[in-house]
């Protein structure tokens, strides 16, 4: 059986907010235009105080499924795929099946910015073991909501500057059998032993209350030295197995924290600028969404027998490939 992609749409809030601006309400001491500078991110979507991680997966999910021509009651697996949820208990799988109308098998899965990617992987392997038919894979991500709210000292400022790259969306996805392609590959390391290097530590039973762990915070620099030290030999396998160079790829997505930092994979890795679809100057750090918003812009334009090659990039640390080839 060939499992694939069938369906893509994406989500954005409505409110724009310049990195400018942005710096201006939270740090206005700093010497103007400085987050802009260090990160290359100009201006992202930021939720509004009503709308939740929920709400951007079902304004995405209600896209994909009149896409597609689907009713909520086709899906049989509904997969909330995000580093952010709704609450603690219970699943947001199940606000967005609520506001949907499914009775669908659902629950959330949450690895951080390879959230999504996992997710689709996770809802093939259930269709290809017989557990599903039709399966809706979403995120919804408002990462903004872990910024400090103000920068109080440089010491603060060094620990919480990656927070700052966040901006919030959503994406759905509808996996499901296909006659030819779908998805071909997929690859993964995991290094844990760096899973201090950064995150948002609270809300579990470490910090289940305090501000302080409610923000994001960690070492940006270590986090990129990381990924550069592991991430070349997960992409030379899959290379390997695919010809050996990137002409097998229509598109190459890859998840975008910075400029700064996806200029250093374009040197790193060798992939042909052309092939990017960059988000991160106008949409900054979207979290798990970040894959899913990038394969729905890609989609219109891709035909039968292209490869996508999608590759994650997770704290904790997780890195991860994916190729899809369109049915």
């Amino acid at each position: 059986m060939n499992v694939g992609i069938t369906g893509i749409a994406y989500a954005l809030p409505a409110r724009e907010v310049t990195t400018a601006e942005l710096q201006r309400r939270v740090a206005p001491g700093l010497p103007p235009r400085m987050f802009e500078q260090a990160t290359g991110i100009a201006r992202r979507r930021i939720a509004a105080d009503d709308e939740y991680a929920s709400d951007l997966a079902i304004d995405a999910a209600t896209k994909v499924l009149a896409d597609t021509g689907r009713d909520p009651l086709d899906v049989d697996l509904l997969l909330f795929a995000s580093a952010t949820r709704d609450m603690a208990e219970p699943a947001t799988a199940h606000v967005v099946q609520a506001a949907l109308g499914g009775r669908a098998h659902a629950l959330d899965v949450t690895n951080a910015c390879n959230s999504f990617l996992n997710g689709i992987d996770l809802a093939r392997s259930m269709i290809l073991a017989g557990r599903a038919r039709t399966a809706l894979v979403v995120t919804g991500e408002t990462p903004t909501r872990a910024m400090r709210p103000e920068l109080t000292s440089l010491a603060q400022a060094r620990t919480a500057l990656a927070g700052y790259t966040f901006g919030d969306a959503g994406a759905a996805a509808l996996v499901e059998p296909v006659t030819a392609g779908g998805i071909l590959d997929v690859d993964a390391e995991t290094h844990s032993e760096h899973w201090g290097v950064g995150g948002i530590f609270g809300g579990g039973s470490r910090h289940p209350r305090g501000d302080e762990h409610t923000y994001f915070s960690g070492d940006g620099h270590r986090l990129r030295g990381v990924f550069e030290s592991i991430g070349p030999g997960l992409l030379t396998r899959v290379l390997g197995r695919f010809g050996g160079s990137w002409d097998g790829f229509a598109r190459v997505l890859v998840h975008q924290v910075t400029v700064p930092y996806l200029n250093r994979f374009v040197e790193v890795a060798g992939v042909p600028r052309d092939k990017l679809e960059i988000t991160v100057d106008e949409l900054g750090n979207m979290a798990s969404a970040t894959l899913g918003v990038q394969l729905a812009r890609v989609h219109p334009d891709l035909r039968p027998g292209d490869r996508v090659l999608l590759v994650g990039l997770g704290g904790g640390v997780s890195l991860m490939t994916m190729v899809w080839e369109v049915s």
